[in-house]
């Protein structure tokens, strides 16, 4: 029933041989990797308005500005990504530019940046996704949490079923999106400037009241940047590409550049469009902690039970009308869009994880592919993360965003240092005036992008930090530190279990004597089993052990086993408190001592059950003792099983059908006729 259920939801496994057949096409690549980066025109033109708003829409007129800087940003890091994409096609991404060029401390913050800003990700995306279908449907509003952790284990059954089927299964959503947007945009333009008609959103007769008054020039340009350091969330999402270059078909840099690229400009179009038809038909937006009592409808405050309109969904009201069936359909590709956003990190953070496992940073688990060749247990990992965050903040995505886009920031800036000393590296040894001159202006771009998201991360930082980014500040260490540790651990492994060169280390000695030990409760078959078994292994010495819990069973037992006239001293330890495990210990401490070159072999006889339940009521004894023996230096534990009649109903089990076990099975039959022939 496990297999069944696992094939239900995941589907069938596939060989390791099948792999290239889940590389990506760049059609289908783009709404793979770019869904996050494009979903971001969702919130982001928003977050940028109703930051302004807190000082008065007369603040709005700096929007224009503000949106700008986001886009020249946005264009400067696809530029230097590009760069990043042909210098380090193998995955590695940020974390590998940065570890090569910097060092493996900026490596690690990095890693530990992305591994926090791809939880949020997803957290945020669906919370999001969450806020605009509860605009419609009162009962996703009213149990946010619970419907946010849904749609992440949804996402994350279909991301087990492979990067392959999950591209093809979130494409179509992503291409409606695009195309929903892009005719928004230019139908509107159309309206705006060719018709000269006037476009009017929802809100547009509404007034907002300033939350603080008579700023000084500093709080004024604090507040600006603030409204800038929001909007630079549409950044989110470049650097998925840079990470999942072996994702992609051959030649894999090309298509994963002209991927990155086709991102950049598609973003920058919505981003820009969004933004202008907002403020072009006079969409009002108020920070979401003040919209009940700043909000001012018909002159009157709109109160606890007002609900803010997206932006996008007040745009498409303006173009298209409340009434129109095209307005329902930009709000269902909006919402969509959001929910598939999160999918961007599903690609991201376990491929992460799983160079991060290679290099022994993470456990190692992280490294291995699952049945469907995508490395689950880094998707469950993200899942288990990002539901951990929804639960905790309510799904509010105000409070979550507040820690977003931190994390990025930091990954972008290293990553392009990372990219200066790189071309600056090769430059010392390219003779080639031609490849010189292109490396010349890879590292100018690069230098630039780094400057600019430097500042951004410092303003990012300061705008921030008092709303909630001090928990990315406070996570990103404790990740760093833990992988760290847990890199410590596999390298002390690593060098105690390293053979010496000439291998004649003492490991590789024979030892002196084995000592073999069988442990016996009763005379029964399991018991004789055993006793055979470690008398066909032919130790130096061997005996049988049992603990003296009632003295007449001890008795019995004697008797019994010299009536029998089995050919193995019988030996009984006394146990006055009732112990099984202990007397046994401190006798196979005992015969340590005496001879510490010899090993002891331990022979425990086990029952083997069917059921789950026959697991509860027998060998509970026999998995202590293990514990305990597995600890004792020069010990070794043999389980001598013994199968009941219940584990009959396993025996004959076939095994899980694997593709191609039928064309195997005719060549083997086709063999074996022939043989005989």
């Amino acid at each position: 029933m496990t297999d069944l259920t696992k094939r239900l939801f995941i589907g069938r496994a596939l060989r390791s041989t099948q792999l290239h057949e889940q590389l990506l096409r760049k059609r289908v690549a783009l709404p793979i990797f770019a869904s996050d980066a494009l979903s971001s025109v969702a919130y982001a033109p928003q977050e940028i308005l109703a930051i302004l708003s807190l000082a008065g829409l007369s603040f709005y007129n700096f929007s224009p500005w503000v949106a700008g800087a986001v886009v020249v940003v946005m264009l400067t890091v696809v530029a230097s990504y590009r760069q990043n994409v042909h210098a380090y096609p193998s995955g590695g991404g940020d974390y590998e530019v940065a570890t090569v060029n910097l060092g493996r401390n900026a490596g690690l913050t990095v890693a530990s940046a992305l591994m926090v800003d791809y939880v949020l990700t997803v957290a945020v995306s669906v919370a999001n996704g969450v806020d605009y279908v509860g605009a419609t449907i009162p009962f996703f509003a009213e149990h946010k949490p619970l419907v946010a952790i849904l749609i992440v284990l949804l996402l994350t059954m279909v991301n087990l079923r492979g990067i392959r089927e999950s591209g093809s299964a979130f494409a179509v959503p992503t291409y409606a999106f695009m195309a929903a947007v892009l005719g928004l945009i230019v139908y509107g333009f159309f309206r705006l400037f060719i018709l000269g008609e006037e476009l009017r959103a929802p809100t547009a007769d509404y007034q907002i009241l300033a939350e603080q008054t008579n700023l000084t020039s500093f709080a004024a340009a604090f507040l600006i940047l603030r409204a800038f350091s929001s909007g630079c969330a549409a950044l989110t999402g470049v650097e998925a590409i840079s990470n999942g270059v072996p994702a992609f078909r051959k030649p894999k840099s090309k298509n994963a550049a002209k991927t990155l690229l086709m991102m950049g400009v598609i973003s920058v179009t919505m981003f820009s469009g969004i933004i202008t038809l907002g403020l072009a038909s006079g969409v009002k937006v108020a920070d979401p902690a003040y919209a009940a009592k700043d909000v001012i409808i018909n002159g009157h405050v709109a109160g606890l039970d007002y609900h803010q309109q997206p932006i996008i969904a007040q745009v498409a009201e303006a173009v298209f009308g409340g009434s129109s069936i095209f307005f329902y359909v930009i709000a269902a590709v909006t919402a969509l869009i959001l929910f598939l956003a999160a999918n961007t990190a599903f690609n991201g953070f376990p491929v992460l994880g799983s160079i991060l496992a290679q290099d022994r940073f993470l456990p190692r688990q992280l490294h291995t592919r699952g049945d469907r060749l995508a490395f689950s247990n880094g998707i469950a990992i993200l899942a288990g993360g990002a539901c951990l965050l929804l639960w905790g903040f309510q799904a509010d995505v105000s409070r979550l965003l507040n820690l977003y886009i931190v994390g990025v920031f930091v990954s972008f800036t290293l990553s392009q240092i990372g990219m200066v000393r790189h071309w600056t590296r090769h430059l010392k040894t390219e003779p080639d005036s031609r490849v010189r001159l292109r490396m010349q202006r890879s590292r100018t771009i690069n230098a630039f992008g780094g400057v600019m998201t430097g500042l951004v991360l410092v303003v990012v930082l300061l705008t921030k930090f008092t709303h909630g980014a001090w928990i990315v500040c406070v996570a990103m260490p404790l990740l760093f530190l833990m992988m760290k540790g847990i890199h410590r651990h596999y390298e002390n492994i690593a060098r105690e279990l390293a053979v010496d060169e000439d291998g004649q280390g003492e490991e590789s000695m024979l030892p002196a004597r084995n000592h073999a030990v069988v442990l016996v409760s009763k005379i029964h078959k399991p018991t004789l089993r055993a006793l055979a078994y470690a008398r066909a292994t032919r130790p130096s010495t061997l005996e049988a052990v049992t603990v003296g819990v009632e003295g007449a069973e001890a008795r019995a037992l004697q008797e019994e086993w010299e009536r029998r006239g089995i050919p193995v001293p019988l030996k009984t330890l006394d146990s006055p408190y009732r112990e099984i495990t202990r007397p046994i210990l401190e006798y196979v401490k005992s015969l340590r001592r005496r001879s510490p070159r010899d090993v002891v072999s331990i022979y425990i006889p086990e029952y083997v059950v069917g059921r789950w339940w026959e697991h509860i009521l027998h060998n509970q004894s026999a998995l202590r003792l293990k514990g305990r023996l597995l600890f004792q230096p020069g010990v070794m534990v043999i389980s001598v099983p013994w199968q009941l009649h219940s584990s009959d109903r396993l025996k004959g089990r076939p095994e899980p059908f694997a593709a191609g076990a039928a064309r195997r099975s005719r060549q083997e039959t086709a063999r074996g006729g022939g043989g005989k022939a």
